[in-house]
């Protein structure tokens, strides 16, 4: 059986919090670039440029994509042979997201309870989706859901 500290949990869903927020992946980036030298509309043009300067804003100045860094969702695969230690796993999430977005400087809009309509002001509680997995490993994937016109 593998042990894995909750520590570690927590440290490496923060980071995933910032990677999510500040840096588009590659790919649909150069995605922008192509869409924006084929784009025959110029509305749709302008659109694209934006997008790849929004891109460059954020990478350059370390700052979120989008001000609208939204509900954090996490999906975590746990293998049946892990063993946490050190903490609570749900705990190690939630711990994770308010780090994350406390030192990615990203906006807080998360409200505990959704007819009382107050801010939580650390972007907790995050919506976890857990599956047990064979193996000896966790895998997390983190995914900043907008709240648009909610917010």
């Amino acid at each position: 059986m593998r042990e894995i500290n909750s520590e570690l949990i927590t440290n490496t869903v923060a980071q995933l919090c910032i990677d999510a927020c500040h840096k588009l992946p590659e790919n649909l980036v150069d995605s922008f670039h192509r869409a924006a030298e084929t784009e025959v509309s110029p509305l749709g043009k302008q659109v694209l440029i934006k997008l790849i300067e929004n891109d460059r804003i954020a990478r350059e100045n370390n700052v979120s994509y989008c001000h609208d860094t939204g509900l954090t969702i996490v999906y975590a695969e746990v293998g049946q042979e892990v063993h946490i230690t050190g903490g609570h796993f749900n705990d190690a999430i939630h711990s994770g997201v308010r780090k994350g977005y406390a030192q990615g400087f990203m906006r807080k809009s998360v409200v505990g309870d959704p007819l009382i309509r107050v801010n939580t002001n650390d972007n907790t509680p995050a919506v976890l989706h857990t599956e047990i997995v064979p193996g000896d490993q966790i895998r997390l994937t983190v995914l900043p859901k907008g709240g648009g016109s909610e917010n």
